[in-house]
Order: C-alpha cells, then sequence, then structure tokens
C-alpha cells in the first residue's frame, strides 16, 4: 500500500486522511456489509456487480436484517428501561424517512407502531395492512379528507398542531358520531442538534403549541394550556396526552431529558387546576446516526436509561402516576441499513485558491478532483438542502492508489448538485467503477425527485443472500405517462 499523503489544503477540519483507503468504517454501514476476498462490497453475501448487473444504478441498497434488528434495539432498549416506570415504551417508526409496504410490513412484525404525516403515507399504511390503532398521524396542516381517513381507519391517535386545527378535528369527529383520539404538539422551547441543546423561552416554528405564558391573548394562559382545556371539554375529542419533537440528529440525551421535564410538569399542572388526567407522553424522534468517521451517536440504549431516569424521578418528585411513554425513531432505524451505489462517469481535476486567499499573491493553488457519478441531487437533497455530510467508498474493487481529495457530484445542470462535498478516494477511480455512499436509508428516497427528467432509483432489500426490489425504479414511460399532452 502507498503511504498515505498528508491532508489537502482544501479538506474541512474534521476530514482526515484514511490509513487503509479500502476499509469500511463499521458505525457507517449495515451490519452484513463487507469486503469479499476479491475486494468487492457485499451486501448480505450478494456482491455490487451482481446487485448493479441486475438492477442497474443508481440504487438504493437496503439490509433488511439490519433493519430488522435495529428496531428490535429500540423496542428491547426502552421496554426494558422504563418496565419499572411505565410497564414500558411505545414506539412509532417516522415513517416520513423512508416508507414502503414492505417497510410498514416490517416494523409490524417487530412490535412496532407507525407514524405518518400525510394522507399518502395513511395510505401506504393501509396498503400494508397494519392495524388502524397502531398507526398515528402527525402534519401541521391537515385537510378534511386526511382527518376523515384517520378517522375511518381508527387511528390510535391523530397529534393536534395548533388551536385552529383542534377545533376542525373535534367538529369532523362530532359530526361523524365520533371520538378522534388526539395527542397535542407543544413546543417546550427545547431545541438539540447533534452534541448541543439550547432552552428558549418561545420557538419561531411553524410546528406546535406554545408552552411560553403569553403565546395567547389572554394573560398568563399558553396557548398549549387553552388547547389542554378545549381538548378535555370538547364532545369530538379524546385527549390522551400530549407530545413534543425537539430536533433531528441528537447525539447526546439531555435535550430529550429537559423536555421531558417540562411536559411532565406541564402535565400535573393540568392536572392540579384542571383536573383533567392525560395517560400518554410522546418525546418524538430525532435519534442521530453516523454520516462520515467523525459523527459518534449513543447506542438506544444508553438514550433510553437517561431518559427513563428523567421520567421516574420527575413523577417521584410530582407525586404523580407516570404517563406511558412513547418515541419516534425514523433515521436511526433506516439510515444506516442503506447505501445508494452509484456508477462513476466522468473525472476532472480543477485547481483551487489556498483557503482563505493565502498564497494567492503568490499564485499557490491545491487539486481538487470532480468524480461525477450517475445520480445525484435527484435521489439525495440533503447536500444541497442541508449542508449535509456524507462518505463514500470504492466498492467494486480495492486499490492501492494514493489517497486523492475528491468531490462526489451528479449528472444535473445544478452547481450545487454535490453527493459527497468532500471525501479521500483512490486516484486511480474510473469511469466505470462502482461508488457506494452509505448513511442513504432516510430521507434520500423519501426527498427523491425527477429534476432534469431523470428516474427515480429503485429500492432493493437484500437478506440472507438474496434481492428483492421494494420499490421498483421509475422508466421514461412512467414519466411521460404523466405528460398529458398538448
Amino acid at each position: 500500500m502507498h503511504a498515505a499523503p498528508g491532508a489537502s489544503p482544501l479538506a474541512p477540519e474534521w476530514l482526515t486522511v484514511p490509513a487503509d483507503l479500502n476499509e469500511l468504517h463499521e458505525p457507517l454501514w449495515a451490519g452484513s456489509v463487507a469486503r469479499a476476498q476479491d475486494g468487492e462490497l457485499a451486501v448480505g453475501g450478494l456482491s455490487v456487480s451482481a446487485l448493479k448487473e441486475q438492477f442497474g444504478t443508481p440504487l438504493f441498497v437496503l439490509d433488511e436484517a439490519d433493519f430488522r434488528a435495529r428496531a428490535r434495539a429500540f423496542k428491547d432498549s426502552f421496554d426494558a428501561a422504563f418496565a419499572d416506570v411505565c410497564g414500558g415504551v411505545d414506539v412509532y417508526y417516522a415513517g416520513k424517512s423512508f416508507l414502503c409496504t414492505a417497510v410498514v410490513t416490517w416494523v409490524a412484525e417487530e412490535g412496532l407502531r407507525l407514524d405518518t404525516a400525510s394522507g399518502g403515507e395513511l395510505a401506504v399504511a393501509a396498503r400494508a395492512g397494519i392495524a388502524g390503532e397502531r398507526v398515528a398521524l402527525h402534519g401541521n396542516n391537515k385537510s378534511d379528507a386526511e382527518i376523515n381517513r384517520a378517522l375511518d381507519m381508527g387511528l390510535g391517535r391523530i397529534v393536534v398542531d395548533s388551536l385552529d386545527e383542534l377545533t376542525r378535528v373535534g367538529a369532523i369527529a362530532q359530526g361523524r358520531g365520533e371520538l378522534a383520539k388526539v395527542m397535542l404538539r407543544l413546543t417546550p422551547g427545547v431545541h438539540a442538534h447533534t452534541h448541543e441543546f439550547i432552552a428558549t423561552a418561545h420557538e419561531d416554528q411553524k410546528f406546535g403549541l406554545s408552552m411560553a405564558s403569553d403565546s395567547t391573548e389572554e394573560a398568563g394562559l399558553s396557548a398549549a394550556e387553552q388547547a389542554v382545556a378545549a381538548a378535555a371539554a370538547h364532545p369530538g375529542i379524546d385527549l390522551l396526552g400530549l407530545h413534543c419533537h425537539i430536533g433531528s440528529q441528537i447525539f447526546e440525551p439531555d435535550g430529550f431529558a429537559l423536555a421531558a421535564e417540562k411536559l411532565l410538569r406541564f402535565l400535573a399542572a393540568m392536572q392540579d387546576k384542571y383536573g383533567i388526567v392525560m395517560p400518554e407522553l410522546d418525546l418524538g424522534g430525532g435519534y442521530g446516526i453516523a454520516y462520515t468517521p467523525v459523527d459518534t451517536p449513543r447506542p438506544a440504549a444508553d438514550i433510553a436509561v437517561a431518559m427513563a431516569a428523567v421520567v421516574r424521578s420527575t413523577c417521584a418528585e410530582l407525586g404523580i402516576t407516570a404517563p406511558r411513554i412513547s418515541i419516534e425513531p425514523g433515521r436511526a432505524i433506516v439510515g444506516s441499513t442503506t447505501f445508494t451505489l452509484y456508477e462513476v462517469g466522468t473525472r476532472k481535476t480543477v485547481r483551487v485558491d489556498a483557503p482563505g486567499g493565502d498564497g494567492a499573491a503568490d499564485n499557490v493553488t491545491y487539486p481538487r478532483r470532480y468524480v461525477s457519478v450517475d445520480g445525484g441531487m435527484s435521489d439525495n437533497a440533503r447536500p444541497v438542502l442541508y449542508d449535509a455530510d456524507y462518505s463514500a467508498i470504492l466498492a467494486n474493487r480495492t486499490s492501492d492508489a494514493a489517497a486523492q481529495l475528491s468531490r462526489v457530484v451528479g449528472k444535473h445542470c445544478e452547481s450545487g448538485d454535490i453527493v459527497v462535498r468532500d471525501v479521500y478516494l483512490p486516484a486511480d477511480v474510473a469511469a466505470g467503477d462502482l461508488l457506494a455512499v452509505p448513511g442513504t436509508g432516510a430521507y434520500c428516497w423519501a426527498l427523491s425527485s425527477n429534476y432534469n427528467y431523470l428516474a427515480r432509483p429503485g429500492v432493493v432489500a437484500v437478506r440472507d443472500g438474496s434481492a428483492r426490489l421494494i420499490v421498483r425504479g421509475e422508466t421514461e414511460e412512467d414519466l411521460l405517462n404523466r405528460d398529458m399532452g398538448a
């Protein structure tokens, strides 16, 4: 092997030159992904070349056994941690991260429930045959049709997001002679991301009912309190409890713990003031995964134990019975189960001025290689939307070539069409090679588009040495079928 060169001045500080460009950093990958003896990447015993030959590229490749294992880990860890608190936890898989009928089936078989956020996601749930009482509906602007569909399906909960929506849900249910099972989404003034969280009195966002005391025109009354009183009194509402969601890609339990404490104190205050007992509390999702080697997410068990300790001690302090706890992991279950397989096309190297202008007077520049693949922002919009970082590895072979700082880009007519902003790849990566980008299970296929009339890729599930399409890739005929002509 060639000795790894020094880091490029163009690379971000967190990115180091790997000692071995062929080695897999395990936290980024599903459990069955490994290098075969011939050096080719394989998942569930199937080589990426075989998958490419059968299904084409770009292709989302999902390890079904790994998905099931991660789902079970959340259920088992949280049940164990909360066993003495509230008898266990209801785990709702957040379908917005990635949803199809096969995934709904796996979720149900592993003992989880399903969180949806639209009529379309409800339609997937209905086609998969999951029991309605195991499904929740989110959304800040549910249509009358979506509310009626939720009631038709006998949903276990409708998460209400505003006072306006509470009135609409109650009126529709009352008009049908039914009760809508409702959770109230509150904004507890806690924002969390990765290792940090902040606590504020107010939240400037479209979701939820504010807990701040000046959030209504009535002095000292929050929108959250007003909603609790209105829901409890409405003849069309069965008020189950409270819900919150504090952020995404969270590694530490501190923000979850603070939000849990704030909601429990509010729940106790509503019980004291109005005699309203709410039996459920949903603490949302947002648990993070590793996208690059510097990401260090906590195991589900660690977060479960920390959250259970806060709920246990706070309920004891307040002298209340602990509500039934539920959570909503999505990315943390599906994200690392999947990688996207691409074929390399054109490559070019450009010269870039030194960062910060250093050396510009002396005409000092550094090379950056662009590696184009046959997908792009149409199958992974997160880099352009959120400046998200990803990793990539040469998948169809190993290489002894030196490391070269590279930028993996797509084929769209857009300068922001970047798949992996900065990664060290072997210098001999060539047209026809395959690259694998890990951590693409969540919010990649779900956010995919037909920009430039590219067909959306298929999703293949691999298990026990066999692969099957769980979402068929689109064809040009699919795209043209919606064009109604002149």
